[in-house]
């Protein structure tokens, strides 16, 4: 290239997951002895805004210079950057937050390992580079997203990574943390085969007060052990995100369940262990968490539907008609039925988000889908043909449908 001495590495996710025999769906390089104007000259295109990344002509793949970093201020933008031909791997290694994502792939395939990622990769240990890693706090969010995503295969942080992190938050290294980021490390961590990990890390360092109190709160609440053999608020919370991995769901719902029992955390300590009138004093919890955090609107709709309503759809089969229809309008299922899916199914995380009861069925699901078509079949035209006219339509409509729901209701 240009006639500079350069080597090209493969590094980071892509090369510890190749060791963990687990699929690579994308790939970052390393160039060692090059400048941007070689790496323009070959074509790559440049991408960075504050180091030298650079776009593979041909893959569209990352490419960035081989660079170094200097903390000059608080919070995860406080850093300067330096990349020239003199940098080397192992230094640009040094500067990556877990040993198991600071190993580099040579051309000839050989494994370069400086930091013993291999050996905490066999232990199954997440554990930090160096104390560099205190320097930037969005490192524990990634800490705990990478716990969420390995935990099936036994990872565990380190006990002196999990120090750092827990002094880091105490000299307030996370209050600096922008909303935007939060948000994006925790969808990713919602996302991973068990999402509760994310949380308990979070909770084991502290973090989890500073970035989400309303969650927080919630461990060490009591709940009816009739209802709820895990007896905690906090694990149940757990216990139902895992639920909600293991049906699949996607980031709205997975997001619903974390906050449906926000309201438990803030029930008069007299009224413990029962939570009467806990779903409408989760709601405004759930909003100001979503406001502060920026979460998308649908995501945010959904959450408080399911902070709301979360325990009308578990007793569907025993609401009065007028009581099931405000659920349907509650939800807005009739202007956006497809949010339905994803309430019912993180209602029934809910549900089975308990100690021991894990694998019992939800039929109240089919029963609320019943419950909806037969309103859905309901249509304004007959109204209108008898001569019916504005709000009057809206109000035979309302009538017909709770006929339906009485209809459809158990008998006795």
């Amino acid at each position: 290239m240009s006639g500079q001495p350069l080597t090209i590495y493969e590094v980071g996710g892509a090369v510890r997951d190749r060791l963990l025999g687990l699929p690579v769906t994308e790939r970052d390089w390393v160039v060692v002895g090059a400048t941007p104007e070689a790496m323009q000259a070959e074509g790559y295109r440049p991408v960075g805004r504050t180091f030298p990344v650079f776009l593979h002509p041909d893959t569209g793949e990352e490419y960035a210079l081989a660079r170094t970093e200097r903390k000059v201020a608080p919070g995860y933008h406080g850093f300067t950057f330096h990349a020239d031909p003199e940098v080397t791997l192992e230094a640009d290694l040094s500067r990556r937050d877990l040993t198991i994502n600071a190993m580099a792939r040579s051309p000839e395939g050989e494994i370069i390992d400086p930091y013993n990622g291999q050996a905490d990769l066999h232990a199954r240990r997440l554990h930090h580079v160096s104390e560099a890693f205190r320097e930037d706090p969005v490192r524990i969010l990634r800490l705990a997203r990478f716990a969420a995503r390995f935990a099936p295969l036994g990872f565990r942080v380190a006990e002196d990574t999990l120090a750092l992190c827990q002094e880091m938050v105490a000299t307030g290294e996370v209050d600096a943390l922008v909303p935007e980021r939060v948000w994006q490390e925790t969808a990713k961590a919602l996302m991973a085969p068990t999402p509760s990990a994310f949380i308990r890390v979070l909770r084991d360092t502290g973090a989890l007060a500073v970035l989400f109190p309303e969650v927080d709160r919630l461990f060490g609440v009591p709940q009816p052990v009739k209802h709820h053999p895990e007896i905690d608020s906090g694990e149940h919370v757990l216990l139902a995100l895992d639920q909600a991995a293991g049906l699949d769901a996607d980031l709205a719902t997975r997001f619903s369940v974390l906050v449906h029992d926000l309201g438990k955390g803030i029930t008069p300590a007299e009224e413990l262990p029962r939570h009467r009138g806990h779903e409408a004093r989760g709601v405004p919890l759930t909003e100001g968490l979503c406001e502060r955090l920026r979460v998308p609107s649908d995501t945010r709709d959904l959450a408080c539907a399911v902070t709301r309503y979360h325990l009308d759809c578990h007793r569907v089969r025993e609401l009065r008609p007028e009581t099931l229809l405000g659920l349907l309008n509650g939800m807005d299922a009739f202007r956006r039925p497809e949010r339905v899916d994803g309430f019912l199914t993180a209602c029934e995380a809910d549900y089975r988000g308990r100690l021991g009861l894990e694998h019992r069925p939800y039929p109240q699901a089919d029963y609320l889908r019943e419950a909806l078509r037969r309103c859905q079949a309901i249509e304004a035209r007959p109204f209108v043909e008898q001569g019916l006219k504005g709000p009057a339509v809206g109000e035979a409509i309302e009538k017909a449908r709770l006929a339906e729901l009485a209809r459809l209701q158990p008998s006795d």
